[in-house]
């Protein structure tokens, strides 16, 4: 006779797991026809496993969560690689991108974003059309030419009407502002806008045609191009450059659903928790990619120590090595001289609980067996 959903709530209830197996369980029995003789196998195959993945009192998980990470760190290659099968994004992969995550850089080198659209826009080209060029960042050389008038001293600025109407900008729109970031008088006629330097010569001329191809004029400042990809029956955006903030804004965007590259943007959005789960995410696709395979828990204890403070911190003399409460131990890092001499200026004492630092003195460290110490008994 196969048991009821709710007594195999209450059996799973009174079983010793953590409570994140307990709703797995749940979940993936919700609905099935299961006799308490099969719910019983279930439940002890479960807990043997869980019991057998456990980590040992007194294991270096430290040491160990390094060896698993750095080990096939040495057997990744040094490539870019085209982002997701577009050809048009490049993004950084393999053991330099591996490095920038545990470094937490603030700038990725390739920040990317995938963007995905609400169920209306998502499975309409046109309007995912309308979203990427709302959000791309629109320069003067998207919307028409840049010329010079040696005689007049003058830049011209020819604007394609297609182009204004395709970036839904107008000209006047244009001309106010090229007018509001440069400071200067700009002339309008039709679509052709007339701009002098303030000093009529030849270097100031050319300095201004520099500033105005570099001006935003529409979208999102730092997303240079957005590619727009079927995947599915849905449209998907990748974006190159990245501003989760501004991007969640935009009407058509599913704000859940955005992803970015940057792990410090995301912390400062999102939160840390969130930044926590990007490093684990960022680091666990980029070992996958290279046909790597990690147990996520070592990753997983990476994160939690970037992050463990409340904001993300580098695996550096900058970071986590760096704040060491032991001496010996930052010395070992990097910048050794340094280290010793501040240690010594300021009187400080080496409590001598760490792997390095036993390593160094020559005496046994404080894990596995060295963490056990035998008491005689007066008796």
């Amino acid at each position: 006779m196969s048991l009821s959903e709710k007594e195999i709530s209450d059996k799973l209830e009174s079983v010793k797991l953590p409570l994140s197996i307990k709703e797995a369980l749940r979940a993936g029995l919700q609905g099935q026809q299961v006799t308490e003789e099969q719910l019983e196998e279930i439940i002890n195959t479960v807990e043997s496993d869980y019991e057998h993945s456990r980590v040992e009192p007194c294991e270096a998980v430290g040491v160990v969560a390094a060896q698993s990470i750095g080990e096939p760190g040495t057997q990744m290659t040094m490539r870019t690689f085209h982002y997701a099968g577009v050809a048009e994004i490049n993004v950084t992969l393999g053991l330099p991108r591996l490095i920038e995550i545990v470094d937490a850089r603030k700038i990725p080198s390739t920040p990317t974003m995938t963007i995905r659209l609400n169920p209306d826009y998502a499975h309409d080209r046109d309007l995912a059309r309308e979203v990427a060029w709302a959000i791309e960042s629109t320069s003067i050389l998207h919307l028409g030419s840049i010329a010079t008038d040696l005689a007049e001293m003058n830049v011209l600025i020819e604007l394609n009407p297609g182009a204004l109407e395709q970036r839904k900008i107008t000209a006047t729109e244009v001309a106010d502002k090229l007018k509001e970031e440069t400071g200067l008088a700009v002339e309008l006629k039709e679509n052709l806008l007339v701009m002098a330097p303030e000093e009529p010569s030849y270097r100031e001329l050319l300095q201004l045609v520099e500033k105005i191809k570099r001006i935003s004029l529409k979208g999102v400042e730092g997303i240079k191009r957005v590619v727009i990809r079927k995947e599915g029956e849905e449209y998907i955006l990748y974006t190159e450059g990245s501003s989760i903030k501004k991007v969640m804004q935009f009407d058509g965007v599913d704000p859940a659903k955005i992803k970015t590259n940057s792990i410090n943007e995301i912390g400062e959005v999102l939160g840390i928790e969130a930044a926590r789960n990007a490093i684990i995410n960022e680091a666990t696709d980029t070992l996958r990619e290279q046909g790597l395979s990690v147990d996520v828990r070592h990753i997983m204890l990476v994160a939690d120590i970037m992050t463990v403070d409340g904001e993300v911190k580098q695996i550096g003399r900058h970071g986590v090595s760096g704040e060491k409460a032991s001496v010996l131990a930052r010395a070992a890092f990097e910048v050794t001289v340094n280290h010793i001499l501040d240690a010594a200026i300021r009187g400080d004492v080496d409590d001598l609980k760490g792997v390095t630092e036993n390593v160094i003195v020559g005496q046994p460290i404080q894990l596995g067996t060295g963490d056990v110490t035998l008491v005689a008994n007066k008796r």
